[in-house]
């Protein structure tokens, strides 16, 4: 047997385990959405990075900052940063109204403050936002599957498919978040062990000059603020991470997420950062090949690595597509059950639209049509026109189901035209025309 088929069914058959075993006392819909409102702080923490960091950093930022140099790593820590910053203040606000309005759902805050129709449009966009971008991971799976075991892309996404939903639909969010939790550890490990491999590989360290000067030619002040604009405020804006604020068993364990993410992440952004940088410098020295692709330069890397990194570097890749995945299309679930269908007893429900919307990603997956790769890529510019919702529970008063229809269609809409006619920087207009509808429609409201 191939030894990355042996290595992947090993993987399956633990997280399979692990599902099976956290189903045990899920009996409402609390229990399968958010675990009950009953997670520690360690496991919070490392589901949150494990949802929050997919795929794209050991294939997406080790080639960005293979290929643009220091700014990525500015890149991703504003990320970090903003999300930290988010955090701090507002995971205790979250988590409290949570649970004194008895949230699942994170549309259930819409619907609170500005309508039922509003939380509705909102699991909509979110639809729309995240279906096409959850297919991306499943592809990245199957491509790894195909190039490692020699199984065809067909039955790749057919395997990706099975693990995303058999392990949400057997535990819920305690199946997702204990399987991420592993995984969380697996991928820091893997990543531990691929720097300082590629270190020795390379024989050390250095930031080619013209990577190291930001602004370049790449990284200039205007596309700086594009890109980080959406992944600042991703905390808030993301459904598959904001439902993430409402598991928490108290404040104490919202603190604790909130520190040991920060720990993780800052450690596992520099790690990832260091591997595409040291890249670099091993093309400069002729140690590496010079790979004009971004997205090929893990491949590459994995291409010239013993099996015994090579393989787990390849699954801790699957791992991060997988963890993402089956988070976003659980937390989907609980608002196309709960703020579109109304559904908010039964858990059958939740499982068989686990089911539905996999199968949807997976057609999505099978058909790899054009406008996906656009849409992942728009996600998160997409959602921001959420945030002055978000932001509006917390410190506005007026406005009510007209400002939250309006604000989200304009939003919606100045993102995916403005994409459509190629403009250059649609996250910034997104973000301005989104809080000026916001507070034009709050005050005719009143």
């Amino acid at each position: 047997m191939n030894d990355f088929i042996a290595l992947t069914i090993f993987y399956a058959v633990v997280g399979t385990a692990i599902a099976l075993y956290a189903r045990r006392g899920v009996r409402t819909q609390e229990d399968y959405f958010i675990g009950g409102r009953n997670v520690g702080g360690i496991v919070s923490a490392l589901t949150y990075a494990a949802t929050t960091y997919s795929a794209f950093m050991m294939v997406g930022l080790v080639g960005l900052s293979y290929k643009t140099g220091a700014g990525a790593l500015g890149f991703e820590l504003m990320y970090l940063v903003g999300t930290l910053f988010l955090l701090s203040y507002y995971a205790p606000k979250v988590w409290r109204l949570g649970k004194e309005k008895g949230f699942v759902s994170p549309a259930e805050i819409f619907a609170d403050r500005y309508g039922v129709a509003t939380a509705k449009l909102s699991a909509i966009l979110a639809l729309v936002a995240l279906i096409p971008y959850t297919s991306i991971q499943m592809i990245g799976v199957a491509l790894i599957l195909q190039k490692n075991a020699g199984i065809s892309f067909a039955n790749g996404v057919a395997i990706a498919s099975i693990l995303i939903a058999l392990w949400a639909f057997l535990g819920g969010l305690r199946g997702v978040a204990w399987t991420d939790a592993v995984q969380g550890v697996f991928m820091l490990t893997v990543a531990v062990a691929a720097v300082l491999w590629t270190y020795n590989y390379v024989g050390g360290f250095e930031i080619p000059k013209e990577l190291a000067v930001v602004p370049n030619e790449f990284w200039t002040p205007l596309r700086f603020a594009t890109l980080t604009i959406p992944w600042f405020f991703f905390a808030l804006t993301n459904p598959q991470v904001f439902q993430r604020l409402f598991i928490p068993k108290d404040e104490r364990a919202i603190k604790r997420m909130v520190v040991l993410f920060g720990l993780f992440g800052l450690i596992y952004t520099v790690l990832v950062t260091f591997l595409g940088l040291d890249l670099r410098f091993g093309t400069v020295l002729g140690r590496f090949p010079n790979v004009g692709d971004m997205d090929k330069v893990t491949p590459t890397l994995l291409s010239l690595m013993p099996p015994w990194i090579s393989l787990p570097l390849a699954l801790s890749i699957i791992a991060a597509a997988v963890t993402t995945a089956n988070s976003i299309v659980l937390t989907l679930s609980s608002m196309v059950l709960r703020d579109v269908v109304g559904e908010k007893k039964r858990i059958i429900g939740g499982e068989i639209v686990v089911v539905v919307l996999t199968l949807v990603v997976a057609l999505f997956a099978l058909m790899r049509v054009n406008y996906i790769v656009m849409l992942a890529v728009l996600s998160s510019t997409i959602l921001l026109c959420q945030l002055p919702l978000i932001l509006g529970v917390f410190h506005w008063k007026r406005g009510g189901e007209l400002t939250g229809l309006a604000t989200l269609t304009i939003g919606f809409l100045t993102a995916i035209v403005l994409s459509a006619m190629r403009f250059g920087a649609v996250s910034i207009p997104t973000f301005a025309v989104s809080f000026v509808a916001f507070a034009v429609f709050s005050l005719i409201e009143g």
